[in-house]
């Protein structure tokens, strides 16, 4: 009897572990030498959100920069603006355009060049600055995500010296991952500081 109380103990600890791992959600978090970012990730973009999943796991951009940061329009990181960045088939996603996401101010996006298919650079993302939003981008370029956390620390990222090219002049290198955090870990990472 003993034996199979203690096994049916055994089986109620590892549901309640099963059901608590299934019930987080999967953010995206930046950590930069000015601050730390934390990222909602889209469900309506699910190709997007996996590609990101995939090379953040991969440590893809954990050598990389932003490399453009431009006040009152973006900070964008990841690969540069250069014909590799865009033309390798495996970097390359179909578009996920959604009429309800849109640019506003903190909405995470994918980069992408000028081509027809409007194909997004999986290697490259932004995030919107303009507190009043860029309509201009909706439709042409794929949002799937948003900064829940950290956008003072993007409002500072653009405003610090940059080149003609608008590269920071020191870079602002990434280290991206992955956290799975339950309801209770999001509700208590965006629940205001409190002061002693």
């Amino acid at each position: 009897m003993r034996k199979l109380i203690l096994l049916f103990c055994l089986f109620l600890v590892a549901w309640n572990v099963c059901i608590s791992q299934t019930n987080k959600q999967s953010f995206g978090y930046i950590h930069t030498p000015l601050g730390e970012l934390w990222i909602e990730l889209d469900e309506r973009t699910p190709n997007h959100k996996k590609s990101f999943i995939e090379l953040a796991k991969a440590g893809y951009w954990d050598s990389l920069t932003f490399n453009r940061v431009i006040p009152n329009f973006v900070a964008q990181g990841g690969c540069p603006d250069t014909p590799a960045g865009f033309t390798d088939p495996e970097y390359l996603l179909e578009p996920e355009f959604h009429p309800e996401l849109k640019h506003v101010y903190g909405a995470f996006g994918a980069g992408r060049d000028d081509n027809p298919g409007k194909l997004s650079a999986r290697c490259q993302f932004y995030i919107v600055q303009n507190p009043a939003g860029i309509p201009r981008l909706d439709g042409d370029y794929t949002v799937f995500g948003r900064i829940i956390k950290g956008m003072d620390i993007i409002d500072r990222i653009v405003n610090v010296p940059r080149d003609k090219q608008d590269q920071p002049l020191t870079p602002i290198h990434l280290r991206v991952e992955i956290k799975s955090l339950s309801k209770k870990e999001v509700a208590a990472l965006l629940a205001p500081a409190t002061h002693d």
